[in-house]
């Protein structure tokens, strides 16, 4: 599973942002589409939040390839 990970200084990264640090998205706007359209799940439940503030260990689902954030 890959991993995105949080900077030192930051305790949590939003949803729309850590799409994009994973390398699933190309854009804001179009994490934005997908997150909207309830294309993605974190921690197994559809959110349909951009700004979900994901934390340590959240695991994120998105078109068939999974993440996990970690500090």
């Amino acid at each position: 599973m890959q991993e995105v990970k949080l900077r030192e200084t930051d305790d949590f990264i939003k949803l729309g942002q850590a799409l994009k640090k994973a390398g699933l998205e190309e854009s804001g706007a179009d994490a934005k589409e997908d997150i909207q359209a309830g294309l993605v799940k974190v921690n197994g439940e559809v959110d349909t939040r951009r700004g979900r503030k994901l934390v340590d260990g959240d695991i994120v689902s998105y078109n068939g390839q999974e993440f996990k954030v970690v500090k």
